[in-house]
């Protein structure tokens, strides 16, 4: 048997964490990578002919060494985001110069520096080894891993981690994320894993949760306050889906936008009444490339006021360029639009004399710090937040994944077992999970 299969088998059986950290480690592993001799393959190509499927690689990787700071971590399960699209396809800029810009800045950070890149800013698994710096974790404990990598060593870093200078996302911006057997990790991005989960559930939380977290509960984002109105781009995705179930906690009123009438009824099945099927109802924001369609906005400003009785007070926001003219248009006067992406692209064109003469305002917003992406995970631990998995691929097929996320052919998450040998493994507190278990299959089951 394998290193790799040996720490598997511990796993599974259960094995006390003094076993599991006295196992030999593999001098290599499998995990999904782009490669930076082929980071031109899609030169030419519009965004949406590049393919995940030719870019992303199964490859074997050599163990890096560990930093008195971090752990090694045995994937169980992963996921899919936006961000893995991004570095399959090479998009904004290929992620090999993120890489070379962390190689340079030490010693450490030279190991990440490499000609392949592996993927991945999800992760549930084990811890296997800590660093010598390590306090809080030890090996055989059940994690989740967010995604921001940051040097606390660094003042910036302080007050609030997501303003840090030196400020990351791993497995986008750093090398060996989770799309692998073993991650790499900062024993400052470790969390509990929620007990009552399998593996494939609690991997699909940590960096979309976070995310709506902060826009919509946090100081740092639009604070929501009990009773205002939300108006929730792409209500059925990755974000969109966790943010509706905030703004539902929150006593506030979620008006989801979404394009099918199955995705209306998976809305309904998380609790929303007031969604708007924009497919159906032919909204066109843009007449052509370059000119966008006011009498459209006003149209989308009726239909909000005709559920909810009310402009939104908040807008959460993250399509970008093909909704950015209207989320500015639709918002309260004094509202807040709150943005963490461009899914539809990064040029933002809107009509700015409905922003200032409403006093309304745009605010940006990137993943979470520490203590957001742990009260994310807490509520998701508690049984508040519930995932939003909605289909499982193998890690051999995280090309495939990735390329139904690439062209919006999924809902809410898609998990990636790695070495979990099969969906439905990891849950410990199954009296909980019996409790809530219509909420957290609804996607599976409304998404099937």
């Amino acid at each position: 048997m394998g290193e790799v299969d040996a720490l598997r088998a511990a796993i599974l059986d259960g094995a006390p964490g003094e076993e599991i950290g006295a196992l030999e480690l593999p001098e290599s592993f499998r995990g999904a990578v782009v490669r930076a001799d082929e980071q031109d393959m899609f030169e030419g190509m519009a965004s949406e002919d590049k393919d995940p499927r030719r870019s992303l690689h199964i490859d074997e990787v050599a163990l890096p060494e560990l930093a008195p700071d971090e752990a090694y971590v045995a994937v169980m399960a992963s996921s899919i985001n936006f961000n893995t699209v991004w570095s399959a396809i090479f998009e904004p800029l290929p992620t090999f110069q993120f890489l070379a810009r962390l190689g340079a800045e030490s010693v450490w950070g030279a190991r990440h520096n490499q000609p392949f890149h592996v993927l991945g800013s999800d992760a549930a698994g084990v811890v296997l080894r800590v660093g010598s710096a390590v306090r809080r974790w030890r090996p055989g404990q059940a994690v989740t891993v967010h995604c921001n990598y940051v040097d606390d060593q660094d003042p910036s870093s302080h007050d609030d981690a997501m303003l840090a200078a030196n400020q990351r996302i791993w497995g986008f911006e750093s090398n060996y994320g989770g799309l692998a057997e073993v991650a790499l990790v900062k024993a400052n991005q470790l969390m509990p894993k929620p007990a009552h989960l399998t593996w494939e559930e609690a991997a699909v939380n940590a960096l979309c949760n976070s995310t709506s977290y902060r826009m919509i509960v946090s100081p740092h984002g639009a604070q929501m306050t009990q009773g205002q109105t939300v108006l929730i781009w792409g209500a059925t995705g990755g974000i969109g889906a966790y943010a509706c179930q905030y703004v539902l906690n929150g006593g506030g009123t979620p008006v989801g936008v979404v394009s099918s009438p199955d995705k209306v009824a998976l809305l309904h099945g998380l609790g929303v009444e007031r969604v708007i099927d924009r497919s159906a109802d032919g909204y066109q924001f843009w007449k052509d490339e370059h000119t966008q369609d006011p009498a459209q906005w006003r149209r989308l400003g009726k239909r909000i006021r005709e559920l909810a009785g009310t402009d939104p007070d908040i807008v959460f926001e993250h399509p970008g360029r093909q909704t950015m003219g209207a989320s500015v248009f639709v918002a309260k006067r004094g509202g807040l639009i709150i943005t963490c992406a461009a899914t539809s692209g990064f040029s933002i064109e809107y009509d700015n004399r409905y922003l200032w003469m409403n006093l309304k305002t745009i605010k940006g917003s990137h993943f979470a710090n520490y203590r957001e992406a742990w009260a994310a995970n807490q509520l998701v631990c508690d049984g508040k937040i519930h995932p939003t998995l909605s289909r499982v691929f193998t890690l051999d097929d995280a090309g495939a994944a990735a390329y139904e996320v690439h062209h919006n052919l999924h809902e809410g998450k898609l998990g990636v077992l790695v070495l979990a040998p099969e969906e439905g493994l990891g849950v410990t507190d199954p009296e909980r999970r019996e409790q809530l278990l219509p909420q957290i299959t609804l996607f599976r089951r409304l998404s099937a």
